[in-house]
């Protein structure tokens, strides 16, 4: 008996995604239709895919076997699409963007779109423990963010200009009229940072603790945002990379001068992916934009 496309799919989605609700967002049918695929699937097989774990589900054993099929199965689709494709101009197509922050990502796109105006963009922002997840579930075809693991054979990325990581103030506070401090003088200041999957946060933490300044207080912020309007608030001091501080005449930048807190972003996709069509025009793009704008240098 021929096995059902409807169904892999539909089991491919929800495995990909950990959840109903999105797989059915993402493929564009009702919910009921992707749980009945999903159930005629294991019926007709024998199989059980998924257990419920409180509000979510996990793969079984058996499950996790089938969706390393699947994954090979529709990549090899894709690229079948792709090809039967190629010969016509690039009009139209989706290209979805995973972001830290809009600052790296803006710029590029636009010059992308002007190019491709037939192409749709779409953009997400999160952390970057968030952004990687959704690169590898495939929730995302390009994602923008640091610290890319070299030895992960899934990626392939490409480096923009490091970052430095300053510290900030309120125009009220005391350093108002320094233009650097040392990392040492934290110490006994209210600190405003991101959540703990936040790069910058890490970077900055990892400092401290590098040269043994305690951490002695600090207030969580889930958004760069947040931070932005605590410290204008004057609840503490606040940590942002330099191209992310803008213009603001509320805050006070202020470098560090004893230790160089450097953040180096990328732009990353999963590596089986990097030769489709709308990824690899963003990528060639992409290489000519570092090479002609000293701001990604």
């Amino acid at each position: 008996m021929s096995i059902n496309h409807a169904h892999l799919r539909a089991f491919n989605a929800v495995a990909a995604h950990g959840s109903y609700t999105r797989a059915a967002e993402f493929l564009h049918v009702s919910q009921p239709t992707l749980s009945a695929h999903v159930k005629e699937l294991e019926e007709r097989y024998s199989v059980k895919l998924f257990e419920r774990r409180g509000r979510g589900i996990e793969l079984t054993e058996f499950g996790r076997s089938l969706l390393d099929i699947t994954q090979r199965l529709f990549k090899i689709e894709m690229e079948a699409e792709e090809l039967l494709i190629s010969a016509r101009e690039l009009i139209s197509g989706q290209l979805r963007v995973g972001a830290d922050s809009p600052y790296h990502i803006i710029p590029i796109l636009a010059v992308f779109q002007g190019r491709y105006p037939g192409i749709q963009l779409s953009i997400s922002f999160g952390n970057s423990r968030e952004l990687l997840q959704s690169l590898i579930s495939g929730k995302c075809d390009i994602a923008v963010l640091p610290n890319v693991p070299a030895d992960d054979p899934r990626l392939a990325s490409v480096p923009l200009k490091p970052d430095r990581l300053i510290v900030f103030v309120n125009r009220s506070h005391p350093w108002v009229k320094r233009s650097s401090i040392r990392l040492g003088d934290l110490k006994e200041e209210k600190l405003i940072l991101r959540e703990s999957g936040s790069n910058t946060r890490a970077l900055f933490v990892d400092a401290m603790r590098k040269m043994q300044i305690p951490i002695n207080d600090v207030m969580e912020i889930g958004s760069r945002e947040g931070v932005r309007e605590a410290v204008a608030a004057g609840l503490g001091v606040g940590v942002v990379s330099q191209s992310e501080f803008g213009c603001d005449n509320r805050l006070h930048g202020l470098t560090v001068s004893d230790v160089r807190l450097e953040d180096v972003e990328f732009v990353v996709c999963l590596k089986d992916r990097r030769q489709m069509r709308v990824t690899r025009a963003f990528f060639d793009l992409l290489q000519d934009f570092v090479a002609t704008d000293s701001k990604f240098l």
